[in-house]
C-alpha cells in the first residue's frame, strides 16, 4: 500500500447517490484523492463539486461508454489504488440494450467487467483493490452461462440475484487469474439501504423502498462502511482477497459461488460478450 492516505487514489463508480457517494465523502476526508462516476451529469457534478474531485459521467447501459470511461481514466490516472464498482440497479421488464444485452445483466456485471479488464494493465502495476458491490440477494442467484441474457424465464428479483452471484464469481475469479500479479478483490452486501435503489424496478423491491418500510432501512453511510474499510484496509490481513463480506465479515453466499469452473466460464463467455466487432 502506498505510504499516505494523500497519495491513494479511488475511483468510484455509482458514486452520485446512496452508497457510492456516502464511501466518496468518508474517503475524501480522509486525505484520499476520490473520482467521482456517475450516470446523472447534474448529480454526479453537485457530490464532486462538494468534495472538490474530479469526476466522469457514463451511462453502464451502453457499453461505448465505459470503454471511453476506461479510455479517459488511463489518460487521467497513472496509478489506481482502488476501483471500485458500485454502480448497479434493478429494473422493471425485461429491456435489451444497445449492445444486445438484458439491462441488469450488463449494468450491474457485463459493464464492470468491461471496465475493470481494460484497465487490466494499469490495475496489475498498481498493484489495486477492485471492490464489487454485491448484494445478499445473490442467495437467490441460478446462472447458466448459455443464458446469461435470461431470455427464457426473466422476472426483475431473478435478474439481480443472478448479476450479483455474477459479482461474486467475478470477484473470485479476478482473484484466482491475477492475484499473483498483485491485484486483490473483494466483493461485499451493503445492507438494505434507504437510497433510489430499485426506483425503476417494478419488483416487490420497490414497493418496499417506497413505502412507509423505508425508516427501517439504513442509511446511507452506513451501507458504505464495508466498502471504505476494504478500501482503506490491508488485504491479505485485514480481509482475504476473492471473498465476499457483510458487516467486515465473511457472508455466507450462493452454493455457485463456490463452483471454480463457472466462474472461469463466466469470465470466459463475459469477455467475448464484450470484444468488440470484427471489422
Amino acid at each position: 500500500m502506498p505510504e499516505t492516505p494523500a497519495s491513494e487514489t479511488i475511483i468510484i463508480t455509482g458514486a452520485s447517490d446512496g452508497i457510492g457517494a456516502a464511501a466518496a465523502r468518508a474517503l475524501s476526508a480522509s486525505g484520499r484523492t476520490v473520482v467521482i462516476v456517475g450516470r446523472s451529469p447534474q448529480k454526479t457534478a453537485k457530490v464532486a463539486d462538494a468534495l472538490g474531485a474530479d469526476y466522469f459521467v457514463a451511462d453502464f447501459s451502453k457499453l461505448r461508454e465505459v470503454r471511453r470511461l476506461a479510455a479517459e481514466l488511463r489518460e487521467r490516472y497513472p496509478r489506481i489504488d482502488v476501483l471500485a464498482n458500485n454502480a448497479g440497479g434493478i429494473f422493471g421488464d425485461r429491456t435489451i440494450t444497445e449492445d444486445g444485452h438484458e439491462l441488469t445483466f450488463q449494468v450491474n456485471h457485463l459493464a464492470p467487467f468491461l471496465l475493470t479488464t481494460l484497465l487490466l494493465d494499469r490495475l496489475i502495476s498498481s498493484k489495486t483493490r477492485v471492490i464489487n458491490t454485491s448484494s445478499v440477494a445473490n442467495l437467490g442467484g441460478n446462472i447458466a452461462v448459455d443464458d446469461l441474457d435470461l431470455a427464457t424465464r426473466f422476472s426483475p428479483g431473478r435478474a439481480y440475484s443472478n448479476a450479483k452471484l455474477d459479482n461474486i464469481l467475478f470477484t473470485k475469479e479476478l482473484a484466482r487469474r491475477f492475484g499473483a500479479e498483485g491485484v486483490t478483490t473483494a466483493a461485499f452486501h451493503p445492507g438494505v439501504v434507504a437510497s433510489n435503489f430499485a426506483s425503476e424496478s417494478r419488483s416487490p423491491l420497490r414497493v418496499i423502498y417506497r413505502s412507509v418500510l423505508r425508516h427501517t432501512l439504513i442509511s446511507s453511510e452506513k451501507g458504505a462502511d464495508t466498502l471504505v474499510w476494504l478500501a482503506t484496509t490491508t488485504p491479505g490481513s485485514d480481509w482475504t482477497s476473492g471473498e465476499y463480506y457483510i458487516k467486515r465479515k465473511a457472508g455466507r453466499t450462493n452454493r455457485q459461488a463456490d463452483d471454480a469452473q463457472l466462474a472461469s466460464a463466466l469470465w470466459e463467455r463475459s469477455a467475448a460478450m464484450v470484444a468488440p466487432p470484427a471489422e
